[in-house]
């Protein structure tokens, strides 16, 4: 009798063996999760390059003054161009700088632009002891008796001291035959009403592209900001040259045209004869 409890408790162990060996078989293995690994990137190093601001030579001279303007340092007539761009001017003390001998004012521009601040500036201009002229921005494709009409309501001879001057600066797109027309007709146009030839001027580069051989009856003053004296391609005599457009003067806090005289040439070639 116990041979057979034994025969059975070892048939019911290998019975319970087989079923956990097959309950094994029907479960996959799961597959093992791979985690990527972020490459790390590699730091690089900037190599920082210092600014190298070059020193002007002159600093290194002991008997050099930053301060000192070419007007202190020469023998020639100087004057200045303002428009409302200078936005509020201190004639008073401006005209406290006897350097400063002559001003252009800004009038008008085109067909319909006058400056806003012109009939202030030439009332004080004059009160303060400076010779006064004023100037047209001449746009070629405007009509010119716009143009004409516009300088005249604000260029009044009693008010005068230096002939009218036109600011030619842009050829508005019109080729340059038609454009120096349009110009040639407009200074005949100011000529006869001013009843004397105004005063020119432009920048050395456009004169030299634009109007060289062209205008050799005009006084001309030529723009060119170097510290040469300008050379027109055709060799033209030059009555003035504005120097810089960064010149700074005590009474106009912001920068300012200054121009001087060329040469021989002085105030009483470009008076306004009344």
């Amino acid at each position: 009798m116990r041979k057979i409890y034994i025969l059975l408790a070892l048939l019911v162990a290998m019975m319970a063996i087989g079923e956990v060996s097959a309950h094994r078989t029907k479960v996959k293995k799961r597959p093992l999760r791979t985690h990527k690994v972020a490459k790390k990137k590699k730091k690089t190093s900037r190599k920082r390059t210092a600014v190298v601001v070059p020193v002007d030579p002159r600093l290194n001279d002991p008997d050099y003054d930053p301060y000192l303007q070419c007007e202190d340092t020469c023998g020639h007539v100087h004057g200045i161009d303002l428009s409302h761009y200078q936005g509020q001017v201190f004639w008073e003390t401006v005209g406290e700088n006897t350097k400063m001998a002559y001003v252009y004012l800004k009038a008008t521009e085109g067909g319909d632009r006058i400056d806003e601040r012109y009939e202030r500036n030439i009332e004080l201009a004059h009160r303060y002891g400076l010779k006064v002229g004023s100037y047209h921005f001449f746009r070629p494709k405007t009509p010119l008796q716009l143009q004409l009409e516009n300088f005249k309501t604000q260029c009044l001879p009693g008010e005068q001291d230096l002939i009218p001057m036109i600011d030619i600066e842009t050829t508005g797109g019109l080729p340059d035959h038609e454009f120096c027309d349009s110009l040639f007709r407009f200074l005949g146009m100011i000529e006869r009403t001013y009843r004397q030839q105004p005063l020119l001027y432009t920048f050395r580069n456009f004169y030299n592209k634009h109007l060289q051989g062209q205008v050799d009856d005009y006084k001309l003053m030529i723009a060119m900001y170097t510290e040469e004296e300008p050379v027109l391609a055709d060799g033209r005599d030059i009555t003035m040259w504005q120097y810089t457009s960064k010149g700074r003067i005590v009474g106009i806090s912001g920068y300012v045209d200054k121009s001087r005289f060329m040469g021989r040439h002085g105030l009483r070639e470009i008076r306004f004869r009344h």
